[in-house]
């Protein structure tokens, strides 16, 4: 599998802070690669230096194998956290002047256009003015703003930001298509749960540093096969407080139950007969979350989900 883009040894600093410390990675052709980390961890600025907003103080970008990346940029999705509509457009006028941007003739996208608002269930709209839509449909003109001119390399800063439920399986069906479909896609996000769901590979950033990555499977598998996933009914509270127990994450009916090495799983089946019903219980990898948790710490985590 090649890579699309390879990021090393990338520099940036904003007066005494490296808000980028030496980061290298690479993005492999045809995969939903996940940029992980904590507000504030460095994804951002990163994301703006592989799409030429910044200008890294050292180290190399390259696209392709290409070190000027000029010629590719036209070839990248990128959608910003922030979002950059002109409120005062007419969607369709809008998503028109986003494709002749990417060099699309307005005439040869009209199509798409009309195939991507129906997709979004922005069809009834297209005549409105962005600034007349929600904060979650502004935010779907923008990701299809991102996808028009169909795009090799498609960059998305927390794509669900502001987005329902239901749109965020809408979105998150979408990017396996593209993906499916060979397309590349590089998603940045705090949310780790998402991109459990949806990664293929795996870059965690902390404090302007790479401190893991590599394939989701490969990864979890080499933080071995330490955590018991237990979904019950009753109360679980107890779970937390046995001697088998490094550590505990339990919300509602789950549980997910860091052991101490050479502890046995079948004493904590044993433990919970008669105080709760057993619907799941399996010994398994840890989730990105506790790994995430292990590497930065707890603190870190809790600013991230605040």
């Amino acid at each position: 599998m090649s890579d699309i883009l390879a990021v090393r040894d990338v520099v940036k600093t904003f007066g005494a802070v490296h808000a980028v410390d030496g980061v290298s990675f690479s993005v492999p052709r045809g995969t939903i690669t996940g940029l992980l980390g904590r507000n504030g961890a460095g994804k951002t600025t990163t994301i703006r230096m592989i799409t030429g907003i910044f200008m890294p103080d050292s180290g190399s970008i390259t696209w392709l194998g290409d070190h000027d990346g000029r010629s590719f940029r036209d070839r990248i999705g990128y959608l910003p956290e922030e979002r950059g509509l002109y409120k005062q457009m007419k969607i369709v006028e809008l998503l028109l002047f986003l494709a002749e941007i990417k060099g699309r003739r307005p005439a040869d996208v009209r199509p798409a256009v009309d195939r991507w608002l129906e997709r979004f269930e922005l069809t009834d709209k297209r005549e409105a003015k962005v600034e007349e839509l929600s904060k979650g449909n502004q935010q779907k003109v923008q990701l299809i703003g991102t996808l028009l001119h169909e795009p090799d390399l498609i960059i998305l800063d927390e794509p669900q930001s502001g987005l329902d439920p239901v749109n965020m399986v809408l979105v998150r069906n979408l990017l396996r298509e593209l993906r499916d479909a060979g397309r590349t896609i590089l998603l940045s996000t705090h949310m780790m749960g998402e991109a459990e769901r949806m990664a293929d590979e795996i870059i965690l950033i902390h404090e302007g540093k790479v401190v893991l990555n590599g394939p989701i499977d490969e990864v979890r598998a080499s933080f071995g096969k330490n955590t018991l996933q237990v979904e019950f009914d009753g109360d679980g509270a107890f779970l937390q407080s046995l001697p088998e127990v490094r550590k505990a994450s339990i919300v509602n009916n789950k549980a997910e139950l860091s052991l101490h090495e050479g502890s046995d799983p079948q004493r904590i089946l044993e433990s919970c007969m008669g105080r709760v019903r057993i619907r799941r219980f399996e010994l398994a990898s840890p989730s990105l979350e506790e790994i995430f948790i292990d590497k930065v710490g707890r603190e870190s985590m809790a600013e991230m989900t605040q």
